[in-house]
Formats: structure tokens, sequence, C-alpha cells
């Protein structure tokens, strides 16, 4: 389910801010008298050209920095897959995307400058990138090489012809996704449990990645098909998409600064009352020194924030938790709440046998000893749209083997 919430007053949604973030010196240029418009448009020009370009390459070119950014969420970056799949390589390597796009100034557009304009209407691209176009001749205006600010006329003509280069080797593969929001800038996907986010060490195909590359071609030239953060192979539930670079860079930067929210829900070992004592788990986490693909509660660890939003107890020993991030630590859900003594069921790494507490009967032991991974769904997802400043929010339902689960440990309990 999506709902649009009330638009953030703080931020513009006229045309101008549809635009990667730039000085507002440059975006009311076309508002200044004439004759202080050379000067500032030179120094403008190059202004927004250092600022874009430093922070595209700084979070698009360095990819120490764009996996840092990405790696936001509770993934298992160590997941490492060893089965074999003799058909995950059938589609082919991909061919680079050729862009060949015209568009006819009309009279509302009068006026704008060539790399103003070219913003607006070739939105897949950011400014910086289009500029470059520009210069290069890949982006002409009326059949000619111009500078970037030069302004355009009623009638004349933009034509962009291009090839993107491809980001990655990343396959396309026609594997089903659930799409639970879309837009011209945003993707929300409900990722199934033992979905892989992106190709890495042990898993190279069948990823989310292949499926985006296969059901949206255009996104090959974006860092991990437009990917904005990441969840656990064996976690089901929302993961943000950006389908443009600017949509991407701005709704990682969300997530940087905190605006993003993400909440999951969770089966616990553990009762109501004790759980309630821990409203805020605040513990640094950091890699473990002799298991190198698990993570721990660590002084020299990185600042973690886990709040506890509501516990419903399902029976006396068990309960579903409504888990929210203030920070993304890899496994910081899962490494939290095994570090206060309540693990998640079905959580073969960090929950051992502290998932089976006094009192269970028989099919509830089995239902805990059988569930083949934690039971953790990242269920709520809000953030601010990149283009219109709208407040989104995202939910799905829990699927259907934590549902089970729920209901063979609440089995009896409402009768006591």
């Amino acid at each position: 389910m999506t709902t649009h919430l009330p638009p953030n007053q703080s931020r513009q949604t006229d045309s101008s801010a549809q635009e990667s973030p730039m000085p507002n010196d440059v975006l009311n240029n076309s508002e200044l008298p004439d004759d202080n418009q050379s000067m500032l448009d030179e120094q403008s020009h190059s202004d927004h050209v250092l600022e874009d370009a430093v922070s595209e390459e700084a979070m698009l070119k360095d990819s120490d920095v764009l996996d840092d950014m990405i790696d936001s969420s509770d993934e298992d970056a160590d997941d490492i897959d060893d089965s074999d799949d003799d058909e995950a390589s059938a589609a082919g390597q991909v061919v680079p995307v050729i862009i060949n796009m015209t568009h006819t100034v009309i009279e509302d557009e009068a006026g704008l400058r060539i790399d103003k304009l070219a913003s607006k209407i070739f939105t897949d691209f950011s400014r910086v990138q289009l500029q470059g176009w520009i210069s290069d001749g890949s982006l002409l205006y009326n059949g000619g090489v111009q500078k970037p600010k030069i302004r355009v006329r009623a009638g004349d003509v933009l034509q962009l012809t291009t090839t993107l280069e491809q980001h990655s080797e990343d396959q396309p593969e026609n594997i089903d996704i659930d799409v639970v929001y879309e837009d011209d800038d945003v993707l929300v996907i409900n990722k199934p449990v033992g979905m892989v986010v992106h190709p890495g060490a042990g898993n190279q195909t069948g990823t989310l990645v292949n499926a985006l590359l296969y059901h949206y071609p255009q996104q090959h030239h974006l860092p991990r098909a437009g990917l904005v953060h990441r969840i656990d192979k064996d976690t089901s539930g929302l993961l943000l998409i950006g389908k443009t670079k600017p949509a991407q860079l701005a709704l990682m930067e969300q997530l940087k600064d905190k605006s993003v929210y993400r909440h999951y829900q969770c089966v616990v070992a553990g009762d109501a009352a004790s759980l309630s004592r821990h409203r805020r788990i605040d513990a640094p986490i950091g890699r473990h020194r002799n298991q190198r693909t698990k993570m721990t509660v660590m002084t020299a660890g990185r600042e973690a924030v886990t709040h506890l939003l509501n516990v419903t107890a399902l029976n006396g020993n068990y309960c579903l938790l409504d888990v929210g991030l203030e920070t993304g630590r890899t496994h910081q859900i899962r490494v939290h709440l095994s570090h206060v003594t309540y693990p998640i069921v079905g959580d073969r790494v960090y929950g051992g046998r502290r998932q089976l507490r006094a009192g269970l009967t028989e099919a509830q032991r089995q239902a805990i000893n059988n569930f083949p991974r934690q039971a953790l769904h990242a269920y709520t997802l809000g953030f601010v749209h990149p283009t219109t400043g709208e407040d989104i929010e995202v939910t799905t339902p829990l699927p259907e083997d934590m549902q089970q689960l729920m209901a063979v440990l609440s089995d009896g309990y409402d009768d006591e």
C-alpha cells in the first residue's frame, strides 16, 4: 500500500526544484537583469559544474563510497550461496543503451539556458552529464555545438545523441519482481525471501539487480541499477530504487541524513515485559574479529541505534516486534536483538539455541526449529519524493511464512 502524505512545506515544488540541487543564483539566473547576466553566467557555470561534479564523483564513481552508502540496511554482504545454476546466464550479453532524443522549444521555455532546459526535458540524466554532452557535441542546439549558457528561443531544437556506457557487467535476467510503487523517478520493490539484492561472490546471477536490468534496461547506466540500500537475502520486504541518476543521488542523501525511514517486523524469543525494557538499543557494531562473515557489538564499532516501536505478545515467551532503524549497519537488527538476549526466530547465525524457550508445545518447537530463515520483514518505507517533494509511505503485509509461524506460536494463548 502506498500513502501520499502531506507535502513537506520546506521543499520547493516548482520546476526548478526538479533539477539536481543547485545554488540559488544559478537557479534564478533567467530572472536577472541583462547587464549582470554575462558575468553571472560564467561564474554560475563554473560553480555548478564543480558542485555537481564533486558530488557525483564522490557518490557514483568512487565505488567504496557508494558501497558504504548502499550498505545502509541490515544486508548480509557476505552471504555466500554455493549452489550451481546452469540456466542462470541464459540472458546473454547486454548491449550499451543508445540514446536519440529530440525536443522542440515551446513558448513557455523560451529564455532558459540550454543546460537548464536540457535538465528539465531529459530527466534521466544529471545536469553535469548534460553539460558534458553539450560541450562534446552529443547534445546539439539547432544542429550545432553551443555553450551551455546560450538562451533558447521558441522553435529551437535540442537533439541528444549518445551511447550510455554499461556501469557493470551484470546481466539482465527475466525474473519476476513485485513492484509496490512506481513513478518516473522512483521504484519500490517487495523483495522475496531467498533473493540476493546484487551480484557478488557466489551470487553472480539470480539477483534483484539482474531482474531490474531485464525489466528496466535503461537503468544499466546507474550504479547497481539504481539501488539506494539493501537487505539480507533471507529478509523479505521493501527496497527503494532510483530510476534516474538525480533521483538515486537524492534518495541516497536522504538515507544519509535519516529522512528515509524503514520499519521492520520480526518474531523474537522473549517475553513482552522484558522486551519493553529495551525500547532503544544503542550499541556500536563492527565485524567479528575471528568470524569475518559475522557482525558483533564492540566498543570500536560504528554507531548503531535500533528502536523497538511496538511489542505484541504472541505467547508468554515470544513476541512480534515493530522495529525502526535510526542507523543502518550490516545485520543491525539481528545483532542488537541477539545482544540483548532476545534473538529473532530462525536466525541461525545470531540466534542459536536461545530461540527455544520454556513451555513450548511440540508443534511450536517444530515450527521454530523448521523455520528456514530469520523471521524479519521490512514492511514500511518512507521517503521524500526527490522531484515533487511529497512525503511518500509504502507498506506491504507480512509474508505468509511469518503469518503461519505467528499463528502456531499464538495457538491457545488468547484462551489462557
